[in-house]
Order: C-alpha cells, then sequence, then structure tokens
C-alpha cells in the first residue's frame, strides 16, 4: 500500500460515518486474519518498517491494531532506526575528540617499553610534566601490552645491585731471577676501582683473607665477592668472609669470563704496566703497582663510566687556562690538565 493511500484513507475516515468505519474496520481484520493464516512469514518494506516506527511514537493503541509481525519486531526497528540516526549525526567532519598527535602516542609506547611496571595513571601523570595533556583511556589504549608480569631486565637487575658487587683475582709476574710472585687485586664494581692490592710470594688463605678485611673496613663490605674455584680460598677465607656477612660467588670451573671485569684489568695491568718493566724484587713490583693503581683510579678513562675514571674527573673548559702534560707511571702514560 503506497504512503498517498494510505493518507487518503485517513483523510476520508474523517467523513464517513463511526458505523462505517466499524464495519470497514472489521472486514480488513478479517481478510488480515486470512492472509496470517495463509502466510507464514509477510515481507515487510523499509517504508513499512518507517511507518511502524512512526505510528508506535504517536498512538499509544498501536499494540492493539498490530497483526502482521510482534511488536517486539517494531520496538526492535525502532531502536535500529535511532542507532542509523545517531550515526548519521556523528559522521565525520562533526566536532569531536581530537585525535592524539603521533609525538605523544610515540611517547606512551616508549615509558611503557622502559618502564614495564608503570600503569597508565603513572604515564600520563609524566606526561603532564612534559606538557601533554592525555586522558587515562587514551594512554592505555596506546601503552604496549606485556605478555609476561613486568619484569626488569638484566641489565636493569645488574645495575641496581653493581653497589653491592666486587671481586677478587690473582695473576703472576716473573721476576728477573724467575721468581714468581703472586699479586692479589680486589675490584669494585660500581666504577670499576681497584680498592686493595697485595704482593706475596707465597700465597695462603690466612693471608689472602688478611687482604679482604683491609680492603673493606667498616661499613664498605659488599653483599657479593666473585672469585674462581682456587684452592688459595681455603676454609679460614671461606669463613673470614662469611663473618663480615658477605656471600661468594663462585664462577665455573675454566670459566674465567664470568669474573670478567677483574680479568680486563688484569689484562690492562699487563699490557699498560708490566710489560714494559722487568721486575727485580717484590718491593719493586709493589712500588710500579702502586703507581699504576693510582693512574688506574684517578686518571684513567673507561668507556664504560662515560669516558672518565673510576674516580670523577671534572670536565675542565679552555676558560681555565692552557693544557698541561702530567708523567704517570715513570712516563709510561700521562694526565692532562689546564692551569691558569
Amino acid at each position: 500500500m503506497s504512503n498517498c493511500k494510505v493518507l487518503f484513507l485517513l483523510f476520508r475516515g474523517l467523513f464517513v460515518s463511526r458505523s462505517s468505519l466499524i464495519f470497514e474496520n472489521l472486514a480488513l481484520r478479517q481478510q488480515l486474519t486470512v492472509q496470517q493464516r495463509t502466510i507464514k512469514h509477510p515481507k515487510l518494506k523499509r517504508k513499512d518498517r518507517i511507518f511502524w516506527a512512526w505510528l508506535s511514537r504517536i498512538w499509544p493503541q498501536w499494540k492493539s491494531a498490530l497483526i502482521v509481525v510482534k511488536p517486539e519486531t517494531v520496538v526492535k526497528w525502532h531502536r535500529q532506526g535511532f542507532k542509523l540516526y545517531w550515526r548519521w549525526k556523528s559522521r565525520a567532519g562533526k566536532a569531536g575528540r581530537p585525535k592524539i598527535s603521533r609525538e605523544i602516542r610515540d611517547l606512551i609506547r616508549q615509558m611503557s617499553r622502559e618502564n614495564p611496571t608503570w600503569g597508565a595513571p603513572r604515564i600520563q601523570s609524566e606526561l603532564k610534566l612534559l606538557g601533554h595533556e592525555a586522558a587515562d583511556s587514551t594512554v592505555a589504549k596506546y601503552m604496549i601490552k606485556h605478555k609476561k608480569p613486568p619484569s626488569q631486565t638484566w641489565r636493569s637487575f645488574l645495575k641496581n645491585h653493581v653497589k653491592q658487587i666486587a671481586a677478587v683475582d690473582f695473576f703472576t709476574v716473573p721476576t728477573v731471577r724467575f721468581q714468581i710472585l703472586y699479586c692479589f687485586i680486589v675490584l669494585r664494581h660500581h666504577r670499576r676501582r681497584i680498592v686493595h692490592f697485595s704482593v706475596t710470594a707465597n700465597p695462603t688463605a690466612k693471608w689472602t683473607a688478611q687482604q679482604i678485611t683491609e680492603a673493606f673496613p667498616y661499613d664498605t663490605v659488599p653483599r657479593y665477592l666473585i672469585r674462581d674455584r682456587d684452592g688459595i680460598y681455603g676454609n679460614f677465607f671461606q669463613q673470614r668472609v662469611k663473618n663480615m656477612g658477605i656471600r661468594e660467588i663462585l664462577v665455573a670451573p675454566k670459566s674465567p669470563w664470568q669474573n670478567p671485569y677483574c680479568e680486563r684489568v688484569i689484562g690492562s695491568i699487563r699490557r699498560e704496566c708490566l710489560d714494559h718493566f722487568i721486575i727485580l724484587s717484590e718491593n719493586h713490583l709493589c712500588r710500579i703497582l702502586k703507581d699504576y693503581m693510582d693512574y688506574y683510579n684517578n686518571c684513567r678513562t673507561h668507556l664504560s663510566l662515560d669516558r672518565n675514571s673510576p674516580s670523577l674527573r671534572d670536565i675542565e673548559p679552555p676558560s681555565k687556562g692552557k693544557v698541561i702534560s702530567i708523567p704517570q707511571v715513570g712516563g709510561l702514560h700521562h694526565v692532562y690538565k689546564r692551569v691558569a
């Protein structure tokens, strides 16, 4: 039935008697009942749905006249129409929440990746301090989703504990008379500083334990001590270390790479110092090593320490004056400073 015909019948009803309308309504309902018995699922077009959705809003008794479909179907049509209306009203080009910039999205992902224990509120606070405004839901949307529970990296773990780690090791030096001298060094991993060294011709567990006591006085005792499995670290040494509250970490057999900092320092001592001397005696070796340790701790630069020395050196700008050269370790090395 066309819309024009529906409007015609509506106006016609204004001029027809009430009894005629009653009989006409009865006849139409009887025909609809017959049609409902013969056609189980009548096919309705979009304009039919629009008509019933409109009629349901202006006529309270619309359910009593509904036969072709159930009232719930008309309610569903109305809801679909409401969705289509708001979809049209919210179409592209209309005002809404502004898009977040690529810079902020990349910053959120960077913070989430570098700080796996941070949540959206923490990242939002950091963004606010950087002059960026973003809602919690926006931050959570662009955060990196971690498959496993948040955990710090090995680099972060070692960095957090490096101040409590020390390492020890022996190396041998032959004298001019082919006597073997044993040099014992103690290295703090933080700042790669050599805190103690000593030389002897006859190392024992008791002598080694005494060196540990001298290396860590008072409150400078580390939590962990890395060493190899040499028999020189006997029961006396182990008991002394335990009484000092130090936990020993033993490297695997024949695995010097597991004590890398000490091995690297020993290599530097040989290449930069001992390979250029003929050792005459134990005292001679002690004097040479003392000069080199002073140079190593206070002057020698390290790539891993941001190109600075274990004891921090100040950066001297050109305004401080000209550069002078100061010999170190008998002239094998030099340190450069500015003087007015």
